[in-house]
């Protein structure tokens, strides 16, 4: 089953070209009552915008859990260690749905850059579980793509944490729906790919996690999840910032990304400039 947020807010079911209204106010509620009834209403996909499929309570972004991730920083001697197990909290309201534009702050970053992940959304309420228990709390996968300016995070780092480079308006893509379970039976066994203007960037599969997503869920249970909250796994190899050509891979205005991951499908977003975006030239330059 994919669930949708379409329109201005509703929610539904897609099947085929249609969607089937769900009587529930948001996807969040969805998970939290623990799913919901149609209403008898169908809506023609072609005559409605998808938007992101939810805005969780939290989004949990995980990292170091793709190996090949660490192992290309080395390639640039990237300023710190890519280890397992790091975590912080996203800023939800950065979240994007697709088709919908990343603005490019040209008066904060000169290095924007791309992550496929793919993430996991919460079914219900729990802490302090084991990865037995795991499956039993995920509600569906959707795809992420973590929108990074890798110039502002160097300078963060230096103090061992990061936050601002990747919490910017606009710098989370999700979508472009969620895919519960039943649709997915091993999501170790996924094909990934982002293209930047149809050209792979990253190429990859889920089953070269070092941990498992079971593993990923128990160990920061500890934080206490919330039905609808969101944890990514982490991105693969192919990101532009650790390329020895990075200059040339950055994003740029007038780009447009395709984050793929089998069985869930494509979230496009292009990307504009802030005149575009805003109309007017971007504010002047900020030093970090």
């Amino acid at each position: 089953m994919k669930l949708v947020t379409f329109g201005e807010g509703q929610v539904g079911v897609l099947g085929g070209e249609e969607v089937a209204v769900l009587d529930v106010p948001t996807m969040r509620e969805y998970f939290e009552r623990g799913g919901a009834a149609e209403t008898g209403e169908r809506v023609p996909l072609a005559d409605t915008r998808l938007r992101a499929p939810i805005v969780p309570k939290k989004l949990i972004h995980t990292a170091g859990n793709f190996r090949e991730h660490e192992e290309e920083s080395k390639q640039v001697g990237w300023s710190h260690e890519i280890a397992p197990w790091i975590v912080f909290l996203q800023n939800v309201d950065a979240i994007i749905g697709p088709d919908e534009a990343v603005v490019y702050p040209e008066h904060l970053t000169d290095e924007l850059d791309y992550e496929l992940e793919l993430a996991v959304v919460i079914k219900k309420a729990g802490k302090w579980f084991s990865p037995e228990e795991a499956p039993d709390y995920i509600g569906g996968y959707v795809i992420f793509n973590d929108i990074t300016a890798r110039d502002i995070q160097r300078r963060e780092m230096r103090s061992g944490v990061f936050s601002f480079c990747k919490a910017i308006e606009t710098f989370c893509p999700l979508g472009p729906w969620i895919v519960t379970p039943d649709e997915i039976p091993d999501p170790h066994d996924l094909a990934m790919e982002l293209r930047v203007n149809g050209e792979p960037r990253q190429t990859s599969h889920s089953g070269r996690m070092s941990v498992t997503i079971p593993e990923i869920l128990s160990h920061y249970s500890a934080l206490g999840y919330s039905a609808g909250d969101v944890v990514s796994t982490g991105t693969v190899s192919g990101v532009a910032g650790f390329s020895p050509d990075a200059a040339s891979l950055y994003l740029k205005p007038g780009d447009v990304m395709e984050a793929e991951i089998e069985r869930i499908g494509v979230l496009r977003n292009p990307v504009i400039s802030w005149e575009e975006a805003h109309g007017e030239p971007a504010p002047a330059r900020v030093q970090w």
